[in-house]
């Protein structure tokens, strides 16, 4: 544990003033008044002034030759012993540190006392600056999405990183976490037509991966997220006496079988309904049902009010009195239901739940004129409205007579607000389309925002702050605008311009290839950082999402938004165009380069193929692919391995297994299970098959059954977002072990056996951080995995799940080392090696590419000042028994175990972007890359020897540093003779009598040796000299005139 000198040792800015000034673009801020910076942020203080060195000088006054004594000090003492050993400072000032510090008026102090002091003064500063930092913002942008009618609804599926949104006519729309729209779906009701009803609100059921939908029919229909068709209607609530027009979802997230859904209603009526079963079911089945399970099930309102269904019980109340519900919301920390309406009577009400949690007891705020919104800060306990009267009030829960604050400024009646929680501040938005940033504990406008934002008086606005990607969603009828906080400036090194979607590595040529969502792409050199050149524009604005090198290592693919995949070589010449068929925007996320085809994957469920041997010109559309669709989501990722297996993930978590060679599906995994598919011959066979309404109903269940029980443990999500097949285990497939490794969503990397389609193990790599990506070396020996916080982690995956189990293994390998080289998320990964180290190389949408070991070494990062050399940079790792436990995602590596140079002799590796189809492309592979192979064969093969299945007897083994070496008496060399050259100079070195030279005989001269005479009709062409008689008059005539001028000139 730290002691509290080296507490304040590590808080370099205890001597330092914050300067944090609002900055303007593209907002017009306020300045706060009547405080001047260095009041506010006590930089005047006196004890805000001693530097480091200071606090050092006064904990050794302090300390005492025996550690069971505690020296205290009186004032007196401490002022003169202060000044004394400090050397500046008055006495005056020591003696205003001694009261502040001696609250309890003791008359001493010791130095808890004063570390104590100086602790929480330096966190109630950093909180205080915390509040008053002013975000800077993105210019607006409008998304473009294809909603016709109002935007009711913004919502974020923390488990898939997607949100979700859903307008007036029933149109949801699907975004993924880079705000590029994936699909549109038509949500509808079976009871009324689309055309007759509404959708009035949306809430997502994360515990249980469902979603709920409120229309004006007077029903809530629920929709399963990881059905197999698109969005089934799982449940139908009805019978409501009112409409539903605001819906509010809560479940605790230690125990998600509790949950709460309430709802508001045109008539006044606030109502919840409280499952206690969530994880098993919603509701009961009754008893009458059909077998169809995937039918929808229909519940009466009437019955769930009199308690027919024990797992779940309905709480409810009428103190609006007939107005408009207008927001409800449920906290847990208050254990209340919170609800809203435009009248001034009842504005806001809470309804506390009593100690039988089916009671409810009511308290209310009457507001003047009523208000529009309302928000609640649990950690502030403040309820801030917006009220219709511009103003925007602040309200203790418990107290009902008075707002404990009123922030004036706005003009106009303020629509929405929204607590920026970890800041302590406020947003507020007016009719009069004025966003206004406040500060809570000053109760001061810090920023006011008024950007273009449409013109139009008559509008529908929806607010919604996602403060975890500091995105601003408000929308104005069918459009949907976005503001985006910028990143905090930091003196962090770019690699990029803007942030960077791919990362390759080319072992042929030793480069680095990197490409960012400004469409450049750059090359850097390996070795030693530096940039070699750099595309820009290669999709004009578009964003390059993916990028894949051919089999040759001479041609690079880009895959963009904009719908193409274009064929560069490596002096920017673009050979093809490849269209993937989308008039829209796209989401390419993995190209795949086979021997005969090129796979593009990414935004729909089907697989977009190109043949090479097609290319004829410049555009290539794309080809059918003979399989067909079996995936139920969008494909993510591909992975092959040679000679004809082809796998293919996807959003629902479900991994398919093809036939290269024919194209055609024969099996589908899952965390929960495995099914064979039958082939896909043409898609109307497979409507036909009578099988398909017994058994493919069964294999359905199975799989949401299996998805609801891996929920506990991984959020609900599935999803693939990459697959590697580990190919240098083909000789061990006999053993039974895995083959193929996934990563996704979740955290959790999973190991397969494609061969017995089982999963062997799973484990937890990164928690509570959504998608991870990762990628192995080519001897499958480490396996890298990168997190969205910037989090890298290196796992030694050699002797893990090698063989097959009769159980599932959740323990996951020996983690190498964890670190944080990025301060965002982590876009790709690659794994290499140069001059006998393996290093990782990284992207980031920070904007920048590092490349680090397994050493403790602190990443390189392309673009940096100074230039490196990675043979010297990256030492061996040192010999040590320790690793690390996968416990902690921020723990940090400090030693690591050590192999032998030739154990480190690590070949360059290709991710499964590049995957070969066949052996036969070892053909195009250079003479280097050939003997890498061999580097690796003979590596293996002394591992087979060096190893053993315990992995502490490899390290007991190597204690040392030079514990492997085997050392013995030297053999005497034998006698060495003199050469002759030493003992016999002369004879080699003496200079000999000058030789007589033979004259070199001079050449005869050419007109002696020439047999014929130059003729310039018989070396010249006849057209030729043709042309020069024609000119020859024209040139004597010019020169002629010349010759005249020029005289003239003289005279």
């Amino acid at each position: 544990m730290m002691q509290r000198g080296e507490v304040i040792r590590s808080y370099p800015e205890a001597a330092l003033g914050l300067t944090v000034g609002p900055q303007s673009e593209p907002t017009c801020l306020e300045k706060t008044e009547g405080l001047t910076a260095s009041e506010y942020y006590g930089t005047d203080l006196f004890e805000n002034k001693l530097s480091v060195e200071d606090f050092v000088k006064i904990q050794q006054v302090f300390e005492s030759q025996d550690p069971s004594q505690t020296i205290c000090m009186s004032r007196e003492e401490f002022v003169q012993k202060m000044a004394e050993t400090v050397g500046w400072g008055t006495k005056e000032e020591y003696g205003e540190l001694f009261d502040k510090v001696d609250v309890a008026r003791d008359g001493f102090i010791d130095w808890d006392k004063l570390t104590s002091f100086i602790l929480l003064s330096l966190y109630e500063r950093d909180e205080r600056a915390k509040a008053t930092v002013v975000p800077q913002w993105k210019n607006l942008e409008f998304l473009p999405g294809k909603h016709k009618d109002t935007i009711q609804k913004v919502v974020f599926l923390k488990s898939s990183s997607r949100y979700l949104t859903i307008s007036k006519e029933g149109l949801l729309g699907i975004w993924g976490e880079n705000l590029k729209l994936q699909e549109s779906l038509p949500i509808t009701s079976d009871a009324i037509k689309l055309k007759h009803l509404w959708v009035t609100s949306l809430v997502s059921l994360e515990n249980v991966n469902k979603i709920a939908v409120a229309f004006t029919s007077k029903e809530i229909c629920f929709y399963d997220l990881l059905s197999k068709e698109e969005f089934p209607c799982q449940y139908k609530l009805q019978g409501l006496q009112g409409a539903p027009i605001c819906m509010d979802y809560w479940y605790d997230p230690i125990d998600p079988k509790d949950s709460i859904l309430s709802f508001g209603d045109i008539t006044g009526k606030v109502q919840a309904v409280a499952f206690t079963a969530a994880m098993i079911s919603l509701f009961e089945r009754p008893a009458n049902a059909c077998d169809n399970e995937e039918a929808t099930m229909t519940i009466d309102w009437a019955e769930l009010v009199s308690g027919c269904h024990k797992c779940c019980h309905v709480l409810q109340h009428t103190l609006h009195h007939g107005d408009w519900v207008r927001q409800v919301t449920y906290n847990a920390s208050l254990d209340a239901f919170i609800s809203s309406t435009m009248s001034g009577i009842n504005t806001v009400v809470l309804a506390w739940r009593e100690k039988s949690k089916k009671l409810l007891k009511m308290t209310s705020f009457n507001i003047a004129q009523g208000i529009h919104a309302f928000d609640y800060h649990s950690r502030l306990n403040l309820i801030a409205t917006a009220g219709i009267n511009n103003k925007v009030c602040l309200w203790n829960p418990y107290v009902l007579s008075k707002p404990v604050g009123v922030l004036w400024g706005h003009s106009a009646s303020v629509i929405a607000v929204q607590f920026f929680a970890e800041r302590k501040q406020l947003f507020s938005f007016s009719r009069d389309k004025v966003l206004r940033l406040w500060d809570i504990q000053h109760q001061l406008s810090i920023q006011r925002i008024t950007c273009s934002f449409p013109k139009s008086q008559d509008f529908r606005c929806l607010f919604q702050f996602d403060e975890t990607h500091g995105r601003l969603f408000i929308s104005f009828n069918n459009q949907l605008a976005l503001l985006a906080i910028k990143n905090e400036a930091s003196k962090r090194v770019k690699s990029h311009l803007k942030a960077v979607s791919c990362v390759l590595y080319n072992s042929l040529l030793k480069q680095v290839i990197s490409s960012d969502v400004g469409s450049t792409v750059s090359f850097w050199m390996l070795e030693t950082g530096q940039k070699i050149k750099q595309f820009a524009g290669c999709h004009g604005n578009a964003e390059i999402s993916t990028m894949a090198l051919d089999a040759n290592k001479t041609r690079l693919l880009t895959g963009s938004t904009d719908g193409t995949v274009k064929v560069w070589d490596f002096n920017g010449y673009c050979h093809y165009t490849l269209n993937v068929g989308q008039d829209g925007v796209v989401d390419i996320s993995q190209i795949l380069i086979l021997k005969k085809t090129i796979l593009v994957v990414g935004w729909e469920r089907a697989v977009t193929v190109f043949r090479p041997q097609n290319f004829n010109q410049f555009f290539i559309q794309s080809e059918e692919w003979k399989g067909g669709v079996h995936h139920q989501d969008d494909i993510l990722c591909a992975a092959f391995s040679p000679p004809q297996t082809l796998v293919t993930g996807s959003y629902d978590g479900e991994i398919v297994l093809w036939n290269n060679n024919t194209e055609n599906a024969h099996h589908a995994l899952h965390p929960g299970y495995q099914r064979q598919l039958t082939s896909m011959v043409d898609v109307e066979a497979q409507k036909l098959n009578s099988r398909k309404s017994c058994e493919t109903h069964g294999v359905a269940d199975q799989a949401t059954q299996a998805a609801r029980n891996v929920k506990i443990d991984t959020e609900g999500n599935n999803a693939v977002m990459r697959l590697c097949f580990l190919e240098a285990r083909k000789t061990k497939a006999a053993t039974g072990g895995a083959n193929l490794v996934s990563c996704g969503a979740s955290g959790y990397v999973r190991f397969w056996d494609t061969f017995k389609k089982v999963l062997l193990a799973e484990f937890l790599a990164h928690a509570g951080v959504g998608s991870i990506i990762m990628s192995t070396d080519k001897p499958n020996q480490y396996l890298a995995t990168g997190d969205s916080d910037g989090w890298l982690k290196i796992w030694n995956i050699e002797e893990y799940c090698t063989n097959s189990t009769e159980s599932k293994i959740t323990q996951p390998p020996p983690l190498l080392r964890s670190f944080q080289p990025h301060e965002d998320r982590i876009s790709s990964l690659e794994i290499c090696e140069s001059c006998g180290h393996l290093l990782v190389i990284s992207s980031s949408a920070d904007c920048s590419i590092c490349v680090t070991g397994l050493s403790n070494a602190p990443a390189l990062i392309f673009g940096q000042a100074s230039h490196w050399n990675i043979e010297n940079y990256f030492s061996l790792p040192e010999r040590d028994t320790h690793l690390i436990e996968s416990k902690n995602q921020e723990e940090r590596m400090k030693v690591n175990p050590l192999f032998s140079k030739e154990e480190l002799c690590l070949d360059s590796t290709e991710h499964s972007l590049l995957t070969e189809e066949d052996e036969d492309n070892s053909t195009h592979l250079s003479s280097e890359e050939m003997n890498f192979s061999l580097k690796y064969k003979r590596r293996n093969s002394f591992k087979k020897k060096a190893y053993k299945p315990c992995y502490g007897e490899v390290i007991q083994k190597s204690t040392s540093p030079f514990g492997s070496l085997s050392l013995g008496t030297l053999k005497e060399l034998p006698e060495v003779k003199k050469p002759a050259f030493l003992l016999d100079p002369d004879k080699y070195f003496k200079e000999g009598p000058e030789e007589d030279v033979s004259q070199i005989p001079e050449l005869p001269l050419l007109s002696e040796t020439l047999k014929a005479v130059f003729d310039e009709k018989s070396l010249f062409p006849k057209e030729l000299l043709y042309r020069e008689r024609q000119d020859k008059p024209l040139c004597q005539e010019t020169n002629g005139e010349m010759k005249i001028k020029r005289n003239k000139k003289q005279l």
